[in-house]
């Protein structure tokens, strides 16, 4: 399990009393997760759920308790009277200032950071590369230290000798991912293929027996890139209209597909599919998917990868297809929307189901640790394991609405993730076959994480 950053001492941020936002503190959609001073200290970090800010507050575990009273409608004197045991109104304004500081309150300077990232997301035609750019600088700077290299000269050097890494290991994991297997390429482009959108390094295998099937084979027009949407706003489908960069180049947006699924829905429904398209700014689950775009198809003869359309599918499980709110954008137009703006448009389209599985683990919110051999554990493992399969058996016998009505069913026991996207490539596709090429799970050596995947292809 990778351990919690060690807090530094807190920026001491003063308390606004004529601010009425730190009068009667409302708190943002926050994560908490444990941490600990230099000497040991069990400390609360809390962080932007969202992923909007950047920073961090460690404070007391004992804050927690008082959180959920951060509602809007409460005064300070409201809370310290409510919590009491010795909870002074300078103790909560101390954290209301650090709070407000961070961007974890709702209020003006809230406002204002939102308002330019907002201002940067549409100032450019592409998404910055993010957790690809991550990934391949950490692959330079390892080489670099087991090699007792000097650092990278420039931030150009770092980039070009990261794209050269990211290559390199890319071509390896295929490599021994399909080292064994009977069939180490697909007949033909398939109508979509299912890939983790894990981590690189737990999930490599699963990417590179996808991806790698696919080396040789024509190069789509077009790749539809379904993701899960982890961190955003959106209630239903939230699509991008923008290319995505990673550090082997651009993947521009299909611009001719986005208007013709903008046509296709109408006024109404296209302002909802992409009113929320600023969830795609830190999202993880699209953009891990465009480097293996670029590295297994390569550039045309202008020196231009396929282009790309990235989608975020909420959960079918939750309000049976349709928005979580009613305000977003149902599963349904949009899938008639696309699959028809598809079947019109000239050349080929590769769908991407970009897909993890079962969350479990203590870390998720199980009591359960999954590392060793006691029976509990064992039986724990083997029952995630078994649920995976009854559902990847529903999936892959074309029954995704067996699927769904089973996972609403059991209430999604071990956390999917991906219900959506995956639905949502069978729909688009209709696929005649589905071949589970894949199964694999990663779990840190504690067992506080279990994460499982696949890797699948639609004929």
């Amino acid at each position: 399990m990778t351990s919690a950053p060690t807090p530094q001492p807190p920026k001491a941020a003063p308390f606004d009393p004529n601010a009425q936002h730190q009068q009667r503190p409302k708190l943002r959609h926050i994560r908490g997760f444990p941490a600990q001073t230099q000497q040991g200290q069990p400390m609360l970090g809390l962080a932007d759920a969202r992923q909007i800010s950047d920073r961090i507050v460690y404070c007391a575990p004992a804050v927690q308790h008082l959180l959920p009273l951060m509602d809007g409608q409460r005064s300070l004197d409201d809370i310290a009277r409510e919590v009491g045991k010795g909870l002074t109104r300078p103790m909560l304004e101390q954290l209301v200032a650090q709070l407000d500081d961070a961007y974890l309150l709702e209020g003006p300077r809230f406002d204002t950071l939102l308002a330019k990232v907002r201002a940067d997301f549409d100032s450019s035609a592409t998404l910055p590369p993010a957790s690809s750019a991550a990934f391949a600088e950490a692959l330079v700077r390892q080489a670099v230290q087991q090699a007792g290299e000097p650092e990278p000269a420039s931030e150009q050097d770092l980039t070009s000798r990261g794209a050269a890494k990211l290559r390199g290991i890319f071509d390896q994991w295929m490599d021994a991912a399909l080292k064994d297997a009977p069939n180490k390429s697909f007949a033909a482009l398939p109508k979509a293929i299912v890939a983790p959108h894990l981590d690189y390094p737990r999930g490599w295998l699963n990417y590179a027996g996808a991806w790698g099937r696919l080396r040789g084979l024509p190069r789509p027009d077009r790749v539809v890139i379904l993701g899960t949407n982890h961190f955003g706003h959106a209630t239903g489908v939230c699509a991008c209209d923008k290319g995505y960069e990673t550090p082997l180049g651009v993947c521009e947006a299909d611009l001719d597909l986005i208007a013709a699924v903008r046509s296709r829905l109408g006024p109404a429904n296209a302002d909802k599919l992409f009113q929320n398209r600023f969830d795609h700014e830190r999202e993880h689950s699209v953009e891990l998917q465009v480097p293996w775009v670029q590295h297994v198809f390569g550039p045309d003869a202008s020196g231009k990868f396929p282009r790309v359309f990235g989608v975020l599918v909420h959960d079918p499980v939750v309000n049976d297809g349709k928005s979580y709110d009613g305000q977003g954008l149902d599963l349904d137009p949009f899938i008639d929307a696309l699959r028809d703006a598809i079947a019109s448009a000239p050349g080929t389209t590769l769908v991407v189901s970009s897909a993890d599985l079962s969350h479990a683990g203590p870390a998720f919110g199980d009591q359960q640790r999954l590392a060793g051999e006691s029976p509990e554990t064992v039986a724990f493992r083997n029952k995630i394991v078994q649920h995976d399969r009854e559902m990847l058996n529903l999936f892959g016998a074309g029954k995704p609405e067996d699927l769904i009505a089973s996972m609403a069913w059991q209430q999604n026991p071990t956390r999917w993730c991906s219900i959506g996207n995956m639905v949502a490539a069978f729909r688009l596709t209709r696929p005649s076959r589905i071949e589970l090429l894949n199964y694999a799970a990663a779990m840190d050596p504690e067992g506080y994480t279990f994460v499982s995947n696949a890797s699948m292809v639609l004929t």
